[in-house]
């Protein structure tokens, strides 16, 4: 049986990731900083959590990722930590690269000074291109814009360079947007769902947004975990856009949502100057062509049914408190 070790396994992604290794027969480990104290309540949503052999590391110290990679001796890595929003990141550029270029880093140099024939996977970002007016593929130029995305940007380039000089297999999926019902609530396209699904039930009444006019390729994350895999497959590693290829206006990610509630956006959506970002991209659009062709992989869900999703499950589980609220 193989072992993955799932660095941010609390995650959307990690959990999902988790699920999916799970139904392969791998053994997984699953790690945060404080495995005794988390709640990892996304593992337990997807009812795997007693499944998932959760551990403490903290990859921004590097003798306890050394440490942890000698004592499991994972075959497949995945680095899936790290600080994740963008907003965030302005107002927290430290921890943002710490967590994210700091922690890439102490991986590969781990790794090297085991000399255990580990397979890395990265998680890149999309925000590293900036402004894609033209759908990125992987041979696009860097123009990142965001503390969050010079973070992703430096471990790309980290792990290319490992690659390359201690002919290590690091890999790095570049994914664009990609949404679930286990998003975290300070993610828009979530807040949007929950809040509509609030306005729905009659306890909310407004939903204030920033810059409703920017252009996202939209996917479904439990489709982009198995990219990840599909990647540590291959017999060399290489780099890889993962996308739907199809971008759509926030504001339309705002109709659809609404109408799916028979509610009219119009009424209920109000613009907050406040809540736009010192410096945000419009379009975000990928090509995933390569993918296509050598992974055999394709998006399976358009945006229309990852919104029917998770306002089900949003509307499910409102139920669910409701219930037990009555107990």
């Amino acid at each position: 049986m193989k072992k993955a070790l799932i660095c941010g396994v609390s995650g959307q992604d990690g959990s999902y990731l988790a699920k999916f290794l799970l139904d392969r027969d791998y053994i997984v480990y699953g790690a945060s900083r404080d495995a005794q104290n988390s709640l990892f309540s996304n593992l337990t949503e997807l009812g795997i959590k007693n499944d998932v052999n959760l551990i403490s590391l903290n990859i921004t110290e590097f003798g306890n990722t050394l440490e942890c990679i000698n004592k499991i001796k994972p075959d497949e890595i995945y680095n899936l930590a790290g600080q994740s929003s963008v907003r965030l990141s302005f107002e927290q550029p430290h921890e943002t690269h710490d967590s994210i270029s700091t922690g890439t880093l102490n991986l590969l140099e781990a790794i090297k000074f085991s000399n255990l024939p580990i397979k890395l996977y990265n998680a890149g970002s999309s925000e590293c291109f900036g402004d894609t007016v033209t759908p990125a593929n992987e041979s696009t130029i860097f123009h990142p814009r965001s503390p969050y995305a010079i973070a992703k940007a430096t471990a790309f380039w980290q792990i290319d360079n490992y690659r390359e000089a201690y002919n290590l297999f690091a890999c790095t999926g570049i994914l664009f947007n990609h949404e679930s019902p286990l998003r975290p609530d300070h993610f828009v396209t979530k807040k949007i769902i929950t809040t509509a699904c609030k306005i729905h039930l009659n306890k909310a009444k407004k939903l204030s947004l920033g810059n409703i006019n920017i252009e996202r390729d939209w996917g479904w994350a439990p489709d982009y975990v198995e990219a990840m895999w599909l990647m540590m497959q291959r017999d060399e590693p290489k780099d890889y856009i993962i996308a739907t290829g199809t971008s759509h206006t926030l504001k339309e990610f705002i109709s659809m949502s609404f109408k799916a509630l028979n509610l009219h956006w119009e009424e209920h959506v109000e613009i907050d100057e406040v809540l736009r970002r010192p410096t945000d991209l419009q379009i975000g659009r990928g090509d995933p062509s390569k993918a296509n062709a050598e992974l055999k992989w394709k998006a399976q869900l358009g945006l229309t049914h990852i919104i029917e999703n998770m306002i089900e499950a949003e509307l499910s589980n409102s139920a669910l408190n409701t219930a037990k609220s009555y107990l």
